[in-house]
């Protein structure tokens, strides 16, 4: 990433809009960009949980393994997404991978202890971060309650909703949501198979509910798909 895109990047990252110019200027002397090819990791479990990252293009996946082998994953990062922040909630070691998907991708990375250093004498900054934390710990428990009382299909059919409504473009009533996953991942994201997945996805299309192929799903109407 050049130092001037990395500089835009940053001055225009929301977490960091509480800044004054000499804190900016603080973070940016700090701060560590980083330029990944797809496919490559950007911290294994139990590594040290010592860096906070700033996505600035490409897609990653944070997820962890079971005790079969099997990938879980537990997210899917696109640009302007932040990972890395249980180290500010007292974690020590990475319980989690984060790995590139199939494109290169550009970050930042910051030492959790330069902006613990910042939060302290910037108390919206502060409150932000804590707002990021909270919401990343919410998400964990949402999931589990996903697993745990909805079936398979329920699960395959709000990620799908929850993805559209996120980077989705709407037409109309139908909403076009382009992507890089792989049925597998799919799979992986909502605790299922990928024959469950593929098998699902096939009933929706012969319901009339979506379109799909191997880079893009259009959902015919958000509110009947169901």
């Amino acid at each position: 990433m050049k130092v001037n895109s990395m500089i835009e990047f940053l001055k225009n990252y929301p977490l960091f809009d509480v800044l004054n110019p000499q804190e900016m200027e603080m973070l940016l002397e700090r701060v560590q960009t980083h330029v990944r090819p797809k496919y490559s990791y950007i911290y294994h479990p139990g590594d040290p949980s010592d860096k906070l990252y700033f996505l600035a293009k490409g897609v990653v996946k944070v997820g962890t393994h079971s005790d079969d082998g099997r990938e879980v994953i537990k997210s899917i990062l696109h640009p302007m997404a932040m990972f890395g922040e249980l180290g500010l909630a007292g974690e020590q070691q990475r319980q989690e991978f984060a790995k590139a998907m199939n494109e290169e991708i550009h970050y930042c990375a910051l030492a959790i202890s330069d902006l613990k250093a910042m939060m302290e004498v910037n108390h919206e900054l502060c409150l932000k971060v804590l707002g990021v934390v909270g919401g990343r710990l919410r998400k964990v428990e949402d999931r589990l309650e996903s697993l745990i009382f909805k079936d398979a299909r329920t699960r395959i059919i709000e990620f799908l909703k929850d993805s559209a409504s996120r980077r989705g473009r709407k037409v109309g009533f139908e909403m076009l949501l382009k992507h890089c996953l792989t049925q597998q991942d799919i799979a992986n994201i909502t605790g299922t198979s990928r024959q469950t997945v593929t098998s699902v996805l096939n009933e929706l299309k012969k319901e009339n509910l979506i379109y799909f192929n191997r880079r893009s799903i259009l959902i015919r109407d958000m509110a009947k798909l169901t």
